[in-house]
């Protein structure tokens, strides 16, 4: 037997050999191993029932058998068993579509032609054919482990990596990803800031892909310029130049420390792909629907500080219900629901914190605080100010105290840069909300604003009353979040920037704004009830307070004089 045969044959026999339980956490590897050994020319042989039961009952164990059961009922050839390999493509593939001119950045002209191939590279990078061009049962079992399995989020990043290169690759525009060939499987190589953009943009459209039923005419690509930043700036590149390689695992590590939910876009978009499979009437039409002629997507307003880009690129940090809020709302196809979220905008719903405080009372849930201001760069001698958007996420709502409060939280740096601090461990000073002082004399009267880490006096940022002027201070008097400049140019002094607009929204579902507004109606209720004055209660006209209002304007000595 030649020696390629042999290396073949013990390329299958290792894929085959290897566990079901290891298939989750090294599957890329052992997927890449037999794809290239189906290359070659080889074939696998038949898997024993053991195998087949083994792969059934973890896919049983994640949900997904009677899925992948139906879908495999309406791909698969009668005949031969196997699903061919074209219809597994076409059911993994996304519709065509031209991005629009109104996208924020310049489009590669190849980005199209990437994610036209992106259904071919996921069939050939993780299913394996067999001798007739078709996927078995138990491959199409593999596959799936291998894309959507249970396994770290280190390794669901390589298989992403691996994916956009395969498709930018069979676009004509193959990054300088390395993939290697040992145990481990690390990746090396480079990858560019704009290589970055392009993956970013990959995502969101699988994103947008799985949450929205209907496919639009065109594609509207966000900006996601902050969060491209913020991998330059972790990397130590020049932001401003997509051009400049960055060391893969330099970039890898950025993702998974920043934005860690990045890597679970394409096992949601193969779950979705699957699913819309399996729930079709026609055999073999995995195609999403198309726009009806009427059928526009609307989309949160341009005049909101929380645009798409932000809401996704926040998501991504997140692992928690809030991320399902925002990502539905942010890929809503219904403009309603994308405002039904919004507690306080303060060129709405006017600027001050009595405002403020009106709009978020009641609201026990989450709640995502965007402010946008500006600072001038004493360096560019830019006097006018650069405008940045800084981002406050708490867990528990806002409280009217006069002490920091809070379990959890975290602050964003959302605009021009993308950074993220959350809770550092050390102290619990999270939120402030002090709306007006107590009555009476108070020797150290607290100060009535809005507060975010540090101490009462010495706050990480500040909001004053008016909601004027936010207060932003060195990362150095806070323990309460990581460390990390708010706004560019921050510097160590207090920085005193001008506000121009603040936005509440709401990430707890429709059952906390039902109860907000329960609450609140009955405050105006009681509200009602204590200005009332009930007539009746008074038996004659010497005990009602209109006689006694009468006798102090009259003559309001009168009593003292009779005393006397």
């Amino acid at each position: 037997m030649p020696a390629s045969a042999l290396k073949t044959q013990a390329t299958i026999i290792n894929f085959h050999g290897c566990s079901l339980s290891n298939l989750v956490h090294c599957s890329s590897k052992c997927v890449r191993e037999a794809a290239s050994s189906r290359d070659m020319g080889a074939s696998t042989s038949t898997p024993s029932r053991s195998e087949e039961q083994e792969a059934e009952s973890l896919v049983a164990s994640i949900g997904a058998l009677p899925t992948l059961q139906t879908s495999f009922a309406k791909l698969s050839d009668p005949q031969s068993k196997s699903i061919p390999l074209h219809s597994l493509q076409q059911c993994l593939s996304l519709t065509p579509q031209v991005p629009l001119p109104e996208s924020p950045s310049p489009i590669p002209d190849h980005f199209p032609s990437l994610l036209t191939h992106l259904g071919s590279s996921i069939a050939d990078l993780f299913f394996v054919s067999g001798e007739g061009g078709g996927v078995s049962w138990v491959e199409f079992l593999r596959g799936y482990i291998a894309c959507c399995g249970r396994m770290p989020g280190s390794a669901a990043l390589d298989n992403l990596f691996r994916l956009y290169s395969s498709a930018s690759a069979k676009a004509g525009s193959p990054p300088k990803l390395e993939f290697g060939s040992d145990d481990d499987g690390k990746m090396s190589g480079s990858l560019r800031l704009g290589d970055l953009r392009m993956l970013l943009w990959v995502c969101w459209v699988m994103e947008r892909s799985s949450r929205s039923r209907v496919e639009e005419d065109g594609l509207v690509l966000p900006d996601l310029g902050g969060l491209v930043s913020s991998a330059g700036d972790a990397c130590g590149v020049d932001v401003l130049d997509y051009e400049i390689p960055v060391s893969t695992p330099k970039m890898r590590a950025w993702v998974l420390a920043t934005v860690p939910g990045l890597s679970q876009c394409f096992p949601r978009f193969v779950q979705d792909r699957l699913q819309r499979c399996a729930a079709s009437e026609v055999q073999g039409d995995s195609e999403p629907s198309t726009s009806s002629a009427g059928d526009t997507y609307l989309s949160i307003p341009d005049t909101c500080l929380l645009s798409h880009g932000i809401a996704w690129e926040i998501s991504l940090t997140l692992r928690s219900t809030m991320s399902e809020e925002l990502l539905d709302f942010c890929f809503s196809r219904n403009g309603d629901k994308a405002y039904e979220n919004l507690l306080y905008k303060s060129s709405v719903n006017g600027k001050g914190l009595s405002r403020f405080w009106s709009n978020v009372e009641g609201y026990h849930g989450p709640v995502l605080m965007l402010m946008s201001g500006s600072s001038p760069d004493a360096r560019k001698g830019d006097t006018d100010g650069q405008r940045w958007v800084i981002g406050m996420l708490t867990e528990q709502g806002f409280e009217n105290r006069d002490t920091f409060y809070g379990s959890s939280g975290s602050l964003y740096a959302l605009s021009p840069i993308f950074h993220v601090f959350s809770h550092s461990g050390k102290e619990k000073n999270f939120v402030y909300c002090h709306v007006s002082p107590r009555r009476g004399y108070e020797t150290h009267p607290k100060p009535v604003g809005l507060a975010f880490g540090g101490t009462i006096g010495n706050e990480r940022m500040f909001i004053d009353e008016d909601f004027a002027i936010a207060t932003i201070r060195h990362q150095a008097v806070d323990k309460t979040y990581q460390p990390g400049s708010l706004v560019p140019n921050q510097g160590f002094l207090p920085l005193e920037a001008p506000i121009l607009e603040v936005e509440a929204w709401g990430l707890s579902g429709k059952a906390a704004r039902e109860q907000q507004y329960s609450y609140k109606k009955r405050e105006v209720l009681f509200t009602e009830q204590r200005r009332k004055v009930d007539l009746k209660t008074f038996a004659t006209w010497e005990d009602s307070p209109e006689k006694m209002m009468m006798d102090m304007v009259s003559d309001p000595n009168r009593v003292q004089r009779e005393d006397r």
